[in-house]
């Protein structure tokens, strides 16, 4: 028996290739047509910015965390994942009252680049991401260190996610931009870029960065699917407190 996972979505884009990936990656393990049970709950990405950007902040955005985590688990979900890093900064909030444990996606993330041996990423995503907490605490904690890009590329970065990516809208322009920054991130340094917002890795590829990524949602993804699967440790996961 494997376990059943449980996504607690923000973004369609991003939840789907979350969703796809683990039934995927599931079929060379389990056989044809064979994934673990999965559920998905998606409050409207349009109340996550509502809330985040009135007066509700982090604590309601984790309160949309802790509804879903609830809806999931009475659907039957051993553990959950969210496929989107930013909203990962309410996660120990929301995690002290979900009645089931989460994987931390930048934990996950984390955990691969010290694997490969790199010992400074770039890390892109949404304004809201670069400038907070959730990279930096995972990477520093097990010494890696961390570039974000200048303040003109996190504006057009954030541009590029909330008006193309989360729609679907994936364009050249956007694509060199994007790979633009990265060389400027390897200029300065890095030796790995964290493709930190859910959809990046829908707009880059690997061919298409000269530094190795780290595609946050694959990532997560699998980890899930190994969780499930009982090859991956639970003590990893935060438990509820």
């Amino acid at each position: 028996m494997t376990k059943h996972i449980g996504i607690a979505a923000c973004s369609a884009e991003g939840a789907s290739l979350c969703y796809r990936t683990i039934c995927s990656e599931a079929q060379s393990i389990m056989g044809r047509h064979w994934h673990p049970e999965v559920s998905l709950h998606n409050h409207p990405l349009g109340r996550y910015m509502e809330t985040l950007e009135g007066k509700g902040g982090w604590q309601g955005v984790a309160q949309l965390m802790i509804d879903s985590s609830v809806r999931l688990a009475s659907m039957g979900a051993d553990f959950i994942i969210c496929p989107d890093n930013t909203i990962h900064q309410a996660f120990d909030t929301t995690v002290a009252s979900s009645p089931v444990p989460w994987l931390h996606i930048a934990e996950v993330v984390a955990g691969e680049a010290k694997q490969k041996g790199m010992t400074k990423v770039g890390v892109l995503g949404t304004r809201y991401l670069m400038e907070g907490p959730v990279y930096p605490l995972k990477l520093e904690a097990i010494d890696i260190a961390w570039e974000t890009p200048s303040d003109s590329d996190k504006k057009e970065i954030n541009r590029i996610i909330f008006d193309e990516l989360v729609n679907g809208n994936f364009n050249e322009t956007s694509r060199r931009i994007m790979q633009e920054v990265i060389d400027v991130l390897k200029r300065r340094g890095c030796d790995g870029v964290i493709l930190g917002c859910t959809e990046i890795p829908l707009l880059i590829e690997q061919h298409d960065s000269v530094l190795p990524v780290l595609d946050s949602t694959r990532l997560l993804a699998k980890a899930a699917l190994l969780t499930a699967m009982k090859k991956g440790s639970l003590a990893k996961i935060n438990k509820r407190k």
